[in-house]
């Protein structure tokens, strides 16, 4: 019953809840080549695909231009980085090891690079494709991850995000990460889109998020199906996030990573930022839809 309860649920997702996307998008839906059609592949099979700025966008130039702005960026928040470094040790303070850079809620401007790089044609191809549906983009920000010697906690565990049915992100690391920065790490095969989708037997809670660590997954999944996604500078991760992942535990560096969430238009999640009233909407449909641009001017949920 389990099993038909959750084919249920998602042909009333897709069908009834998304119907409208769903549709546009299958009527115009493009043909996926080369880089972009390999991480839909990867991402489809184990829930998670590592690639890079130059392998799926063809040039750096929009990496570059997003790290330039990381830089600066940095420079004008170094006092607020510094207090924020001061107070990472803190375990009482929910993700107290990360920044966000650019604020908790960033008012939305299509122009501003945080926000054109989410919305690449390759990356909403791929994004789209592996939804079947036109999708809403909910999230983005930079994330200063600060390297500390305190106990796993919060992300840093394992979990899944409740955002939708599949909840798609993209990782850009800005720095070069590797197993002591705090590298992504995932479960491959326990997104939605397969059968290795069990819970473990137990959690770690904290308030109403459930946390677990590696032995109670490793009852689950197996070690050998955990992807650590260590890379330099330019190194891009997918991942569907309702997947088993944790990430962040920096020990010796730290981290700085870009990163976006997509979901699809009957989340409930509402946006993580802020809308104005000014602003015209993109020329292209896929861009126009993951802006929510229909008429909505509604502030974003927080």
């Amino acid at each position: 019953m389990d099993s038909l309860g959750k084919q249920l649920r998602t042909l009333k997702w897709r069908y009834l809840d998304n119907f409208g996307p769903t549709v546009a998008y299958r009527s115009a839906a493009p043909a996926l080549a080369g880089e972009p059609a390999r991480a839909l592949a990867e991402l489809s099979r184990n829930g998670i695909a590592v690639t890079s700025s130059r392998a799926l966008f063809g040039s750096d130039s929009l990496y570059e231009e997003l790290a330039a702005a990381v830089v600066e960026s940095e420079q004008r928040e170094e006092a607020r980085i510094a207090k924020a470094r001061a107070d990472a040790e803190n375990t009482e303070s929910h993700k107290g090891y990360i920044l966000n850079l650019l604020g908790d809620c960033p008012v939305l401007d299509p122009g501003d690079i945080h926000v054109r790089f989410a919305l690449q044609r390759p990356v909403l191809e791929i994004v789209n494709a592996y939804f079947g549906m036109y999708t809403r983009l909910r999230y983005y920000n930079v994330w200063h991850t600060f390297a500390t010697r305190a106990p796993a906690r919060d992300s840093q565990l394992w979990h899944r995000d409740p955002e939708d049915q599949y909840v798609l992100k993209m990782f850009v690391y800005l720095s070069d990460v590797d197993e002591d920065a705090g590298p992504f790490i995932y479960a491959a095969g326990s997104h939605p889109k397969t059968t290795l989708h069990r819970e473990p037997a137990s959690f770690h809670r904290k308030g109403d998020a459930r946390r677990s660590d590696d032995r109670q997954i490793a009852a689950v999944i197996p070690p050998d199906r955990w992807v650590q996604a260590t890379g330099g500078r330019g190194t891009i991760i997918l991942a569907d996030t309702r997947g088993f992942h944790k990430g962040g535990l920096a020990r010796e560096r730290d981290r700085i990573m870009y990163l976006c969430m997509f979901t699809s238009q009957a989340s409930k999640c509402g946006d993580f930022f802020l809308r104005t009233a000014s602003g015209s909407a993109p020329p292209d449909k896929e861009r126009a839809f993951a802006l929510g641009w229909r008429g909505s001017r509604r502030r974003a949920a927080t």
